[in-house]
Formats: structure tokens, sequence, C-alpha cells
């Protein structure tokens, strides 16, 4: 059945296409910005344009699920997916906002390379929720969802290491609870990538 419905819905495809490009773009200005910690906020405005237009997207999607008849899965999975994708953007968009509001002198490493395992976490949202077009090879969606839980583990080590290296006292507290509030919402955005590929295993294993 699922076979016969797909091609009528090629709509649905085509935003969540275009969603992970945008959620794309938008993670590799954010690791850019922590890469080369300068003009900080000309490039948060320039992530918030990004923003902006990935929440376009996800109006555009949730009009289409609510207007068309025929969906290639579960509604409540399409709404799903649209909502936790436009968070990982919103979400890459805040910790650069943040950046930007405290003033942060200097970026440190830990958080640089977290914004960086997010891009990649990022692309491999892109490339697993593409692969549903073709979700008669769960096969290749299933493994670049593991793929993406392997970069999430990686990133809590970083993670464990960064905030470690808040908390042994060698900055000023308020500097620690700044960089804490940033280090929340990567940490966040990640989990949402995770919270993608969940959705994603489940439209596999219930049409495989």
């Amino acid at each position: 059945m699922l076979q016969r419905l797909m091609p009528r819905s090629d709509g649905f495809f085509d935003d969540f296409d275009a969603q992970c490009t945008t959620t794309l773009e938008g993670t590799r200005l954010l690791h850019a910005l922590f890469s080369d910690y300068r003009d900080v906020g000309d490039r948060v405005r320039a992530l918030q344009a990004v923003e902006h237009r990935g929440d376009a997207v996800a109006k555009a999607a949730f009009t289409r699920l609510h207007r068309e008849f025929i969906t290639p899965f579960e509604r409540i999975h399409i709404h799903a997916l649209v909502s936790r994708i436009d968070g990982v953007l919103d979400l890459a968009h805040a910790a650069g906002s943040r950046l930007h509001a405290y003033e942060l002198p200097e970026c440190l490493p830990e958080a640089t390379e977290l914004a960086r395992l997010l891009m990649l976490c990022a692309e491999q949202v892109r490339d697993v929720v593409t692969c549903l077009r073709a979700i008669k090879q769960p096969e290749r969606i299933l493994t670049g969802c593991e793929a993406l839980r392997r970069l999430r583990g990686q990133a809590d080590t970083v993670l464990g290491t960064g905030l470690g290296r808040l908390f042994r006292g060698d900055l000023p507290p308020l500097t620690v609870m700044k960089w804490k509030g940033v280090y929340d919402l990567l940490e966040t955005a990640l989990d949402r990538c995770v919270d993608v590929v969940q959705v994603v295993e489940g439209v596999v294993l219930e049409h495989s």
C-alpha cells in the first residue's frame, strides 16, 4: 500500500528536503561562528535569516499536512518530523544568539567541537530523511540512524569534558553560567537530531 501512496505525496518529501537543507545551512553557519569567533553580531543575524526561512518551510509543511488527504505515512509522524527538524535549527540559532547576547570574549574548544558534531548530525539527519523517498531500502536508513547515534555519543564525551573545564574554578562564576547556558542549547539541539531519527525509525519499522 505504501508504494502506491508515496508517488502521490512528493510534496511532503520536498518539504522535508527543504527543511533539512535549511537546517544544515544553519548548523554550518553556527560551526563557522564557533570556529572563527569574530563579527559575532553580523553572523548571528545571518543565522537568524536562515532560521526564519526554516520557519517558513515548516509552516508550508504544516499547511500541506492540513490540506492534503493522502499522506506518505501517518500524519502524527509527519508532524513530529517537521517539528523536530525545525527544533534543531531553532536551537542552533538560539545558541548563536546567546553568544552574542552574553558578549563572550572568546570561544571554548569543547563548544566548537560540539558545534561541529551538531553540524555532522544535521548532515546525517538530511541523509536519512532524504532516504524516506526510498523506504523500500530500510537497511540504508537504519544504518544512517545508528551513525547519528554514534555522533551523539561522541558529543556526550565532549560535553563532559567541557563542563569539567567550566567547573574547575578557573573561570569567573558569571562566565561559567553563560557558557552553561550555551552548552545546554547545543546539547538540546543534538537531542533533537536523535528525536528526528527516532521518528524515521518508527516510519521504517511500520512500513518495511
